[in-house]
């Protein structure tokens, strides 16, 4: 049988097929149309493309904060393990991700809460103007975009796409109404491999 082999001509032809069944993609911005094309790469669904939402802010902000080397926190482990390591290591970006952290597992048993929304409360102190990627946790973005509301953090780029059906649609429409440059999927879609498309299509932009 025969099938493309070359890994450059393998995604060229990919993004070229995404590109006639999206057609507007075309019209965006570089890295609003880098961000989508990965989202559907990584979905293998092009109908995802119009759930995308990109605030305004959301690239120039993102690619900012990865050239200074701010802090990427991560919900899941994950997410934190599909970004890109070369492109970490190029900006000296470290990640961060504290699910597994003793203290977070012992304090979500004492109060009731998950461990998603305690290690976003926990990591918080370290994230002024880093990246916030939550691709797994409907709890943890609520508890971020209560903190940001409230003033007591200010991301430079919350990368929010979690998934399911209890609070992962609800918590997405809350962070598009808070005062944070952004990139989701609405509805109950979502997933760390999409936050891990859009921070990737970042990192190569940047």
């Amino acid at each position: 049988m025969e099938f493309i082999k070359d890994p450059k001509a393998i995604e060229d032809t990919s993004m070229d097929i995404i590109e006639q069944a999206v057609p507007w993609i075309r019209e965006l911005s570089q890295g609003e149309r880098q961000i989508v094309r990965r989202i559907v790469h990584t979905t293998g669904d092009p109908e995802i493309a119009e759930l995308v939402k990109i605030h305004p802010d959301a690239v120039a902000s993102g690619l900012q904060a990865m050239r200074e080397g701010k802090t990427i926190f991560t919900d899941v482990q994950m997410l934190r393990s599909g970004i890109s390591p070369v492109k970490l290591e190029q900006f000296g970006i470290e990640t961060m991700c504290l699910i597994k952290d003793p203290e977070v597992a012992a304090e979500a048993k004492r109060t009731g809460k998950t461990r998603a929304m305690i290690a976003m409360a926990k990591a918080a102190p370290k994230l002024d103007g880093g990246i916030i990627a939550i691709g797994n946790a409907p709890t943890a973005l609520f508890e971020l975009c209560e903190m940001i509301q409230r003033g007591e953090l200010r991301p430079a780029l919350v990368v929010g796409t979690p998934v399911g059906f209890v609070g992962a649609k609800e918590s997405k429409e809350v962070l598009v109404e808070t005062p944070v440059p952004y990139i989701t999927v609405t509805g109950t879609r979502g997933g760390s491999t999409i936050a891990v498309a859009a921070l990737n299509a970042l990192l190569k932009l940047a």
